[in-house]
């Protein structure tokens, strides 16, 4: 490593890199780019003389040679600044997630999250009313009906049907024939 090459600077994007210009995009035609003054294939545009052509090439050759610089420099800044972000531990994810969380403040504090909330917040009430209401008068119309004379009827009618399926002892009693000598069951069928 020649000691020449290398870039002390401190301030520099380049600090502590080898410079190595051979590989420039010089080499690389740029779309639009006036070629050699022989060639035939670009003539010059009317109103243009080949001295005027020639200082338009060489500042174009200029501004080439500075964005190429300036691409350089850019790339050595973002390498930098990705090895101090790894140094100062900041990955990628944890800026995604600082981005998300400070977007998801943002989102909270503003005017249109605020009234959403409320809005809902007074539709989640009025919900639960209305659900309150429905469940009050469900109970309201159930008791109706148990107190309704069809209702008294069919519960009768059940009750006669299970007093003959299962007989006097359908109430939690057992009854024991003499012939069982087995001990009762405790839960009757019924």
């Amino acid at each position: 490593m020649d000691p020449a090459s290398q870039d002390i600077n401190l301030n520099s994007p380049n600090k502590g890199l080898v410079v190595d210009n051979s590989d420039s995009l010089s080499d690389v035609p740029v779309e639009g780019a006036v070629g050699n003054v022989g060639n035939v294939a670009n003539p010059l545009p009317p109103g243009l003389t080949e001295e005027e052509a020639e200082e338009l090439r060489t500042e174009l050759t200029k501004v080439e040679e500075e964005i190429n610089t300036l691409r350089q420099v850019l790339s050595a800044k973002e390498r930098h600044a990705t090895e101090l972000k790894r140094k100062l531990g900041l990955s990628p994810l944890n800026e995604l997630k600082q981005n998300l969380t400070k977007s998801w403040q943002d989102v909270q504090t503003s005017n249109a999250y605020k009234k959403t909330q409320e809005t809902l917040s007074q539709a989640g009430q009025k919900t639960s009313a209305a659900f309150t209401t429905v469940g009050t008068v469900l109970s309201k119309r159930l008791g109706d009906m148990r107190n309704s004379a069809t209702f008294k009827s069919f519960e009768d009618k059940v009750g006669n049907l299970k007093y003959k399926v299962v007989g006097p002892r359908g109430n939690g009693e057992t009854a024991s024939s003499p012939t069982d000598t087995t001990p009762t069951q405790e839960n009757p069928p019924f």
